[in-house]
């Protein structure tokens, strides 16, 4: 009976830990699943306290987002996220490859004092950069730019993902990196043909972080732009007014923007569980 007891408590173990994992991905669920039910109920059922889930559906907060009733279009502030998050995540994976490859595969002298340098930038709160930061758009005649906030969030991205890539380039193996030099292959070559693709999974991880980051940026973009470079972040604060109801145009809002997000981590989940992973394990 001993052995029985035994040969059942690691099987029933699992299957506890598996009910925690679904109820806790239940629980994260729950806001987004009432967000998104929110939205397509009119302003009067979407204010009512508790909510009526069973109310009329409705897209006249879809409506109201895409300016169909006479408002404002979210189209130019939806592709002022889409360049200023995508050209921002090109430029940081430029920089950190060899500036990981350079703390990993070929570490230089006290790389964990770089790297700390680097984790210290992270610190600083935002707030307190703002201003010497909005006085430098302004004498530079960059403010309601879009390139500054490309820039910026290139800067404030770039830490993270040496840190990160630092931890995935460390599993690629020396020794095809010592065969491609005796092949005569460059650096630039190494990196592009030869590093990269061995850590895709890390540089996919990667990416989606620094673009999620970009994305949900907020600060930055309704200090330093205006009406030109507008983010979506920044066109979804304009909905939320003293006067009148707008809960469910906030959440279609939301809905709407958090989709370009929730499609890149779809996509590439299984990149970002490699990735996550491919640093974890020694």
């Amino acid at each position: 009976m001993s052995t029985v007891a035994v040969r059942t408590s690691p099987r029933r173990k699992g299957v506890g830990l598996g009910l925690v994992a679904w109820l806790v991905g239940i629980v994260f669920f729950l806001p987004i699943a009432w967000m998104a039910l929110t939205s397509f109920h009119s302003e009067a059922d979407a204010a009512t306290n508790p909510p009526s889930f069973g109310a009329a559906l409705t897209l006249d907060g879809y409506r109201e987002f895409f300016g169909t009733g006479g408002g404002a279009s979210p189209w130019p502030s939806l592709i002022n996220s889409t360049v200023a998050s995508v050209a921002s995540t090109a430029l940081v994976l430029l920089l950190a490859l060899p500036a990981a490859y350079a703390l990993s595969i070929r570490p230089v002298k006290k790389w964990t004092d770089v790297l700390f340098f680097f984790l210290s930038t992270k610190m600083l709160p935002i707030v307190a950069g703002l201003l010497p930061i909005y006085l430098f758009a302004k004498n530079t005649d960059m403010l309601d730019n879009i390139w500054l906030l490309v820039i910026l969030y290139t800067s404030m991205n770039l830490p993270i993902a040496v840190w990160m890539m630092q931890s995935f380039l460390a599993e690629v193996p020396v020794a095809v990196i010592e065969a491609a030099q005796i092949d005569g292959a460059r650096l630039p070559t190494i990196l592009a043909r030869v590093v990269a693709p061995i850590a895709l999974p890390g540089i996919a991880a990667t990416a989606l972080i620094c673009f999620i980051f970009s994305w949900n940026e907020l600060l930055f973009a309704r200090v330093l732009t205006g009406v030109v470079a507008e983010t979506a972040p920044v066109f979804l604060t304009g909905f939320i007014t003293s006067q009148g109801l707008f809960l469910a145009k906030v959440c279609a809002a939301s809905l709407v923007i958090s989709l370009p997000v929730l499609a890149a981590g779809f996509a590439a989940q299984d990149k970002l569980v490699q990735g996550l992973s491919l640093g974890a394990v020694k």
